[in-house]
């Protein structure tokens, strides 16, 4: 089964998205330890949370900036970064 991002949802507030899958499966992940520790200049940009919340839907992934940040689905399907 091929799995893609239907929904992805960034409430403000902290790093946290929630994602709906193409199968269902709903999944919160929390970003921030991610860019916190991150030491590309080119991720830890989006510890601002107006361009964190700047990403886009693009094929079933999630994009920030046309592929400047992404991350593998599956990863993220299994809750982890």
């Amino acid at each position: 089964m091929v799995i893609s991002i239907e929904k992805a949802v960034y409430r403000g507030g902290d790093y946290k998205i929630e994602f709906l899958f193409s199968d269902g499966t709903r999944r919160i992940i929390d970003f921030e330890k991610f860019l916190k520790s991150s030491k590309n200049p080119m991720s830890s940009k989006y510890l601002d949370k107006n361009l964190f919340g700047t990403f886009d839907i693009k094929y079933g992934d999630i994009s920030w900036n046309d592929f400047e940040l992404c991350f593998p689905i599956w990863d993220l399907y299994e809750g982890r970064i």
